[in-house]
């Protein structure tokens, strides 16, 4: 029974290992070739909301007899119309995504500080702490530059972020790698 439990940890740390790995591969990636990871992304957005917006129409079709056909039929056509607005207009859409980006940042760094404060027993939870606070300066930086570096901010700060939500797993990872096979880390010393 302990066997199993600890091949199961073990699988967990491998597979949380390579995910932290991949984020900061991605990340290096993004800002390496930041105005294409900007046109990626907005491109990846106009995508999603044309996409949902035809899975509003099709949902308001199916639902007609329900009532409120009107209202699920104009909201599909906004996120269709929105999509393709996106599609045809890459610059405007890159402002106002990266304007966007700045707000999800500052959300995002103030979850990762509070989700720090909440693993502090954890070794290694300044990792944590650190990824929280620079994705709030990241966010901060966006609202004081823009629109300037609009075209290169969103791949960038981005990027920046994932390299780092990477460091911070990884070194969670490893940390309860180490904990879980104390042979390893007594060796490994």
């Amino acid at each position: 029974m302990t066997a199993n439990v600890s091949s199961d940890i073990n699988k967990s740390d491998n597979k949380s290992l390579l995910i932290g790995i991949v984020l900061i591969v991605l990340g290096v990636i993004a800002i390496a070739v930041p105005t294409v990871s900007t046109i990626f992304a907005e491109t990846w957005v106009a995508i999603i909301l044309a996409s949902a917006g035809f899975a509003k129409l099709f949902y308001a079709y199916n639902t007609r007899q329900s009532g409120g056909f009107l209202w699920k039929l104009l909201l599909g056509v906004l996120y269709i119309a929105t999509g393709i607005m996106l599609l045809i207009y890459p610059s405007t859409g890159i402002f106002t995504l990266t304007l966007l980006l700045g707000s999800f940042l500052l959300t995002e760094g103030v979850f990762e500080t509070i989700l720090a404060f909440k693993l502090r027993p954890q070794q290694n939870w300044t990792w944590v702490l650190g990824d929280g606070i620079l994705t709030l300066v990241l966010g901060a930086m966006i609202w004081f530059q823009w629109p300037f570096d609009a075209p290169w901010v969103i791949g960038t700060l981005l990027g920046v972020s994932i390299l780092f939500t990477g460091v911070s797993r990884l070194m969670l990872s490893w940390n309860r790698s180490n904990l879980n096979n104390p042979e390893q880390a007594a060796g490994a010393a």
